[in-house]
């Protein structure tokens, strides 16, 4: 459902990169893919 383009998931990559934000990789609700992705992105730009 979800994949690297989508708004949702580059807002939720955005916010947990962001250390000002307080949100984590935990954070990221479990809704279809959408977890998987960002985790998946932040894992590579790690």
């Amino acid at each position: 459902m979800f994949n690297e383009k989508s708004g949702l998931v580059q807002l939720w990559v955005k916010n947990v990169k962001d250390p000002n934000s307080g949100y984590t990789r935990e954070q990221v609700p479990a809704l279809s893919n959408l977890r998987d992705v960002v985790i998946t992105i932040l894992e590579r730009e790690a």
